[in-house]
């Protein structure tokens, strides 16, 4: 009987989660960056061998809310959580010892799903102090790729027996209009500095495979005038450099020419808004996982 279920991957923001499930699956699908809190959603991620499936869940980085987008991110990790049929838990490996996943993440009882922990970034140890200590937990490094085949076995081990959940052939369940908006987001987090990349938002709102080269329209929200004027630069010039960097990254992800036309627009304080993240495509928090 063939197995397959939910996995999903939680810790605390920039311990490696999104590295480690672009590892897993074998390509890349969370976009990576050293300033914490990148991952905004759940990013579903598929891993299919001959005789089981994991359907793998990348999720915010497990915080105190400050404001209604921190929430919304809480929230949708919270909500990964309760859907999980086995649950990794990235620590850093030079952190020392993690606290128990429940208090990490403030849940009042210990989640239903097995938890294996997987002590990531364990290149940046020395050979004796990468030793796992006990059958629930793993040492990998998600950039080498050192554990990841150990990790896999155990999770492996944990599904449930179950058909395949998903087309052999697929990698994600999300749609490639999700991952260009990403990649763009991206792209910002990597060129931008101080506020300014937590305050952007990213929606595409034409894609037209029907043209050559692909054409896609994608507006970049921000919270304040004097931000859309960092975007655009003077005479345009960064607007221009994230577009260049941005549609090579689309161009490798979809394998072909694009044409990425990109807008700015202000859209006040949307981070603290409930109705301005709906807008912009993130689930409130309500109820429980607020």
């Amino acid at each position: 009987m063939p197995k397959a279920g939910i996995v999903t991957v939680v810790g605390k923001p920039n311990v490696g989660k999104s590295t480690l499930l672009n590892r897993i699956v074998g390509e890349k699908l969370s976009i990576t960056s050293p300033k914490p809190q990148s991952t905004r959603d759940r990013v579903v991620g598929i891993r299919t061998s001959e005789n089981s499936q994991m359907v793998i869940l990348d999720t915010p980085g497990l915080l105190n809310p400050k404001y209604a987008l921190q929430e919304s991110m809480r929230s949708t990790a919270l909500r990964a959580l309760e859907e999980a049929d086995v649950i990794v838990y990235v620590i850093d490996a030079g952190e020392g010892t993690p606290l128990p996943l429940a208090e990490a993440a403030g849940l009042r009882a210990a989640p239903r799903a097995a938890i294996i922990t997987a002590f990531n970034k364990s290149d940046r140890l020395d050979s004796s102090s990468a030793n796992v200590v006990a059958e629930d937990s793993v040492f990998v490094s998600a950039l080498t790729g050192d554990g990841i085949p150990e990790l896999i076995a155990r999770v492996e081990a944990r599904l449930p027996e179950s058909p395949f959940l998903y087309p052999e052939d697929e990698v994600s369940a999300q749609p490639i209009r999700f991952f260009v908006g990403e990649l763009v987001r991206e792209t910002l987090l990597e060129q931008l500095h101080d506020e300014v990349p937590y305050s952007v938002a990213v929606q595409v709102e034409e894609y037209r495979e029907d043209r050559s080269p692909l054409y896609i329209r994608a507006v970049i929200y921000v919270e304040r005038d004097s931000q859309k004027a960092i975007i655009i630069g003077s005479k345009g010039a960064q607007i221009r450099r994230i577009g260049e960097s941005a549609r090579a990254k689309i161009e490798a992800f979809v394998s072909s020419r694009v044409y990425l036309d990109l807008w700015v627009k202000v859209l006040a304080n949307w981070r603290k808004n409930a109705d301005s993240l709906s807008r912009l495509g993130y689930q409130p928090a309500t109820g429980k996982n607020k």
